[in-house]
């Protein structure tokens, strides 16, 4: 394995600013070479970018909490406002574990009682909880919980058991216990626990206060992937409960049983995680998009422009988890980590496609301090095209609605229905189509848009196990070229079942995999072919244009 030292820079980022800094692009290479500028690489938007700037691992892990509360009021311009009460919290969670559960709950009353310290545990309190989680009720003490490859834990700074991946919190809860103590016993000494490795297995530690995520692997990422999927974790619990209102709970009672506030919502937690093992998309912090032709995106793009309300900030297309359209309102940019959050959302509920939602979720790298409304529905029954209107306003459910009939209509108008149908039956393309024989697959990633391409993972590929071993790969890859001691800039692999090769400048992020009979030369010279592939097919893969209101 050859590589190269590479120190990477600070991105600095004004405090509560959405907006990427400001910086002269340069102009657009006809042919990508190793000192291509941001801002130039193929899949970079011409016209400004789509998202916030993001550095994946290291974007994850600056601090932004409670930052939202230091912003002006041109800062937050276009923000839901802050709830102030705790019968706020209830009434917005209560509405969206409605939409996920078909059940109402009745979180006035709990929240009211325990300010009052009258909750005790019920069984049916009990019982609810376990039918609305949907997960299957391991025993902790068998060898079969044990040998799960990752375990994921969040627990209270008081070491209450607010979720576990696999098996009953109650029985978990001494486990959590001794977790807690781990944790208070070095900040005694004041430390920090950050992770412990023993045995092959990494236990990884995240602090976010007044939570705190743990996990144990036995798996080839490193630990700062395994703190990026901790983190992942994190965001979706603000997501359904916002930072302000987290630790407003636990100011009020600081050993109080989150499990009751979040009833309902493990099947999102146990879905993301199922996610993050399988897309690319989380561990390259970055969008796919769905393949499409130039002039069919800019068609629908025009149309969800043009289909708007004043309360609308984002108007968002997708299909499965792959971006079709994204327009936003001037000077509002939306994060790629609050994207995956929505697309984790769409997939865990099937309820969706039964009509139009209407939920109240927080996008926490937006603003973790208050709730937007989202109208969430799919265009037909039979065409995997879902939209979501993310709207300020809490009571414009209608005047949304009615954005989504005109968009639909002007799609009929511009007759462009019938090319969305045919991107749909191939939502991936087959990596045949570069036209490099030994290349099986291949990840790309555009700093400056935060989008990536890959075609369809193919041959040897075929069984799960295959799947989850080459991303096991890639993980490795993107470990070594992220490390927070020694970033590199270049890396080949060789192995005795494929070879590959990563590549990371400060434009672009490249990683293939080809056959175990290629050379090191064979691969670099892919890579430009690659390269030169990429920039041609640039306006199918990417959005180049994005949309604004």
């Amino acid at each position: 394995m050859a590589a190269d030292v590479h120190k990477k820079k600070g991105w600095e980022v004004p405090n509560g600013s959405l907006a990427p800094g400001d910086g002269q692009h340069a102009e657009r290479s006809e042919s990508p070479t190793p000192g291509l500028a941001q801002g130039t690489e193929p899949g970079a938007g011409q016209e400004g970018a789509m998202f916030v700037h993001t550095r994946s691992y290291e974007d994850l892990t600056s601090p932004e909490d409670g930052a939202a509360a230091t912003r002006s009021p041109e800062e937050r311009r276009g923000e839901p406002a802050e709830p102030t009460s705790m019968e706020q919290i209830s009434k917005d969670f209560s509405e969206l574990s409605t939409q996920l559960t078909g059940m109402a709950l009745d979180l006035e009353e709990e929240m009211r009682q325990s300010k009052e310290g009258k909750l005790e545990p019920s069984p049916q309190t009990t019982r609810r909880d376990s039918v609305l989680s949907g997960k299957e009720e391991e025993d902790v003490t068998m060898d079969a919980w044990r040998m799960h490859r990752k375990h994921v834990f969040v627990l209270s700074e008081a070491g209450k058991p607010v979720y576990s991946r696999y098996g009953s919190e109650e029985a978990l809860s001494s486990t959590m216990g001794v977790m807690m103590a781990l944790v208070s016993f070095l900040e005694a000494e004041k430390n920090a626990i950050r992770s412990i490795h023993a045995d092959g297995y990494k236990v990884v530690f995240v602090r976010r206060s007044p939570l705190v995520l743990v996990a144990v692997a036995r798996t080839r990422q490193s630990e700062q992937e395994i703190a990026h999927e901790l983190l992942y974790i994190y965001y979706q619990i603000l997501s359904l409960l916002t930072w302000t209102q987290l630790n407003h709970i636990f100011q009020q009672k600081q050993n109080y049983d989150l499990r009751r506030l979040l009833a309902g919502s493990e099947r999102i937690t146990d879905n993301l995680l199922d996610l993050m093992a399988h897309d690319p998309s989380f561990l390259m912090g970055a969008v796919r998009c769905l393949p499409l032709a130039a002039s069919v995106r800019d068609a629908v793009s025009t149309s969800l422009q043009q289909a708007k309300a004043k309360s609308l900030v984002f108007s968002i297309l997708l299909s499965g988890n792959q971006l079709v359209s994204l327009v936003r309102k001037k000077d509002q940019f939306l994060h790629p980590i609050d994207l995956h959050l929505l697309f984790n959302l769409i997939s865990s509920s099937s309820s969706f496609r039964e009509g139009e939602a209407w939920t109240p979720i927080c996008l926490p790298k937006f603003n973790s301090s208050g709730f937007f409304h989202a109208h969430i529905s799919y265009l037909e029954q039979e065409m995997d095209l879902c939209l979501l209107l993310v709207s300020t306003d809490r009571e414009d459910f209608f005047t949304v609605s009615d954005c989504k009939r005109r968009f639909q209509e002007r799609l009929r108008r511009r007759g462009v229905h019938h090319a969305l149908q045919e991107a749909l039956r191939t939502p991936f393309y087959s990596v045949a189509q570069v036209g490099i024989p030994d290349l099986r697959h291949f990840i790309y990633k555009s700093k400056s848009s935060g989008l990536f391409t890959s075609p369809e993972i193919e041959a040897p590929y075929v069984r799960e196990e295959e799947k989850e071993r080459l991303l096991g790969l890639y993980q490795y890859l993107h470990s070594r070229a992220h490390n927070s001691s020694r970033p590199l800039k270049n890396i080949y692999f060789t192995g005795p079942r494929e070879n590959l090769l990563a590549w990371v400048t400060s434009a672009f992020e490249l990683y293939i995999c080809y056959s175990p009979l290629g050379t090191k030369a064979g691969a670099i010279s892919a890579v430009n072919k690659l390269m030169k592939w990429i920039r041609k097919e640039e306006d199918r893969l990417f959005i180049l244009t994005p949309q604004t209101y």
